[in-house]
């Protein structure tokens, strides 16, 4: 279960990749950053140039890319650059990324705050391209940098190129910067059962958005038809945001289609699946698997499993580890290598590993750390626990009903009932920890210094806060609680008559975590100096125990009727 934390990813380029110790003074200063985590670094001697690669939420990673636009500046001589690489500044390229629970819009604004404060605080000119561009002739890269780093004293004397941010002037040292925002880019390879890198080849061709030359005669040997200008004629592939190529693998010895998909909102990752494995069985070939290089977000990996799932006929409310597994499965990505889930999912990457939260204890150890001398997990926390087990034994009942032999028919009515029992299945799972975070947020206050009345008035004013938030808390347990009951009693209705006692235990731990969350409502309430709010959350609290307690007999009435 994830985290609904805001994530963007940065991949800048900085102009050295021969000298690894600058890198690495470069990537130093990201790595200070909490919040950020580093996952990649390529260096290219080549081109002499180094892409990063690094994610986390997103003030953070404005923080740790300033800091390393800052380092580029100190160590990187552009003026001495030689690379194969297109290239105008020491930090050539910095984009940002939406990865979860953010919008594009939302990541256009960073991008345009982090260009600013490179313009202000740096003096570095700065272009804005992509999404994060502000007008049209900006947005691809290819025109932003043209003339390249030798081109710049002239193009910053011209008024059309008067960069977005920073001074219109020619930094010999350090050049000029791009900063973005655009989509997530994923390296996918599909594995073929063949050796032919020109089949593999063929296959690219088909799928690739450009596509290919069109010729004339012979499709293969005829010669190139061009358009009455003499430019090039190109039939399209069939996928859009997509680039692809055959290659050969001797590490593997099969040949692979390599594809680079710009944009998975346009092309996911299953799509580009199907499409390869349609294209080559057309060619009589047939695709045995495939891989990611690099990391994918967790929406991708979702994504494709829902869709293999659905094609199955199968509940989409399973555990996201499932939903993954089915995935890896349907598209062959541990074919080659072990695809594990907490080295390529980025969130699975940031997750904290270290944080001791009570849902991660077996359920012995959460036991016997309620049993223990510590007031913490108290009540609060219990009955969010109860009311996540109501919302489980619901999701349950629904996942077996949409597999039940003969309702095939009705798998997608129980499906959506299993994702609607999924959420708050989560949600109070994420409860249980919050619960006991609010009551150390309480202690925290009481614990604040009071010596002088500048300090007894913070403190006052913390512990109100605090015990503000301690009722919220509860309260919202109650309310989700409450709501997964429409889950249960739909499922003792209509689910897998098999399963109806579940169902009846589901009512009574949603009714008991409704009024257990309660009694931590009361009790907090009786702190809150604001009375009249106090009051106005024990009155609805009352109100949706009430509610729980007619729903409860109304399921249970339900059950005792089908199991008698």
């Amino acid at each position: 279960m994830m985290s609904q934390k805001k994530l963007i990813e940065c991949v800048p380029n900085f102009s050295e990749g021969r000298d690894m110790s600058i890198i690495k003074q470069i990537t130093n200063e990201i790595e200070a950053v909490d919040g950020v985590k580093l996952i990649d670094v390529d260096p290219g001697k080549a081109t002499n140039r180094t892409v990063v690669t690094f994610v986390g939420t997103p003030d953070e990673v404005l923080e740790a890319a300033f800091k390393a636009v800052k380092k580029a500046k100190e160590l990187i001589d552009m003026s001495k650059h030689h690379g194969a690489h297109p290239r105008f500044g020491a930090t050539d390229v910095c984009p940002l990324v939406p990865v979860a629970n953010i919008t594009m819009d939302e990541v256009v604004e960073y991008a345009r705050k982090l260009g600013k404060r490179i313009g202000d605080e740096l003096g570095i000119p700065v272009y804005c391209y992509e999404f994060a561009a502000f007008e049209e002739k900006r947005r691809n890269l290819a025109i932003c940098r043209a003339g390249e780093y030798e081109g710049l004293p002239k193009k910053l004397q011209d008024p059309e190129w008067k960069p977005d941010f920073g001074p219109a002037e020619f930094l010999p040292k350090t050049g000029a910067i791009a900063v973005g925002a655009r989509n997530f880019l994923v390296a996918y390879n599909v594995n073929l059962n063949t050796t032919s890198t020109r089949r593999a080849n063929a296959v690219a061709f088909d799928i690739r958005e450009r596509g290919r030359p069109k010729r004339i005669g012979n499709p293969i040997t005829g010669k190139i038809a061009t358009d009455e200008n003499g430019n090039q004629i190109w039939i399209p592939g069939s996928l859009k945001a997509c680039k692809a190529i055959g290659w050969y693998i001797d590490e593997y010895g099969i040949a692979q289609v390599s594809i680079n998909l710009t944009d998975i909102t346009v092309t996911p990752i299953h799509v580009a699946f199907e499409e390869a494995s349609k294209k080559a069985a057309e060619r009589g070939l047939r695709v045995t698997g495939s891989e990611i290089v690099g990391v994918v977000p967790l929406s991708a990996m979702l994504e494709a499993g829902k869709y293999f799932l659905r094609k199955q006929k199968r509940s989409l409310g399973l555990p996201d580890r499932e939903i993954i597994k089915i995935a890896v499965k349907s598209m062959g990505l541990d074919e080659l290598y072990p695809f594990d889930p907490d080295k390529k999912i980025i969130e699975y990457i940031l997750e904290d590993k270290d944080q001791k939260r009570l849902v991660d204890k077996t359920l012995e150890g959460f036991t016997l750390e309620t049993a223990s001398e510590s007031p913490a997990p108290g009540g609060g926390s219990i009955s969010a626990a109860m009311g996540s087990f109501g919302a489980a034994l619901a999701t349950m009942v629904a996942n077996l009903s949409s597999h039940k032999p003969g309702w095939d028919d009705r798998w997608e009515e129980f499906s959506n009932w299993a994702e609607k029992g999924k959420y708050y299945m989560e949600q109070l799972i994420k409860m249980v920890d919050e619960d006991t975070a609010a009551f150390n947020r309480i202690m925290d206050a009481f614990g604040l210094p009071k010596g002088t009345d500048e300090e007894k008035a913070a403190r006052s004013m913390a512990i109100q806060d605090a015990t503000l938030h301690a009722i919220e808390v509860p309260f919202k347990v109650m309310n989700l609680c409450y709501e997964s009951m429409e889950v249960i009693k739909a499922m003792a209705e209509h689910g897998n008559p098999n399963s109806v006692s579940d169902a009846g235990v589901g009512a009574l731990a949603a009714r008991s975590a409704v009024m257990g969350a309660y009694l931590n409502v009361k009790i907090n309430a009786a702190g809150l100096k604001d009375k009249e709010k106090a009051n106005e959350f024990i009155s609805k609290g009352a109100e949706i125990v009430e509610k729980a307690q007619k729903k409860e007999a109304e399921i249970l009435t339900i059950v005792e009727s089908k199991i008698q």
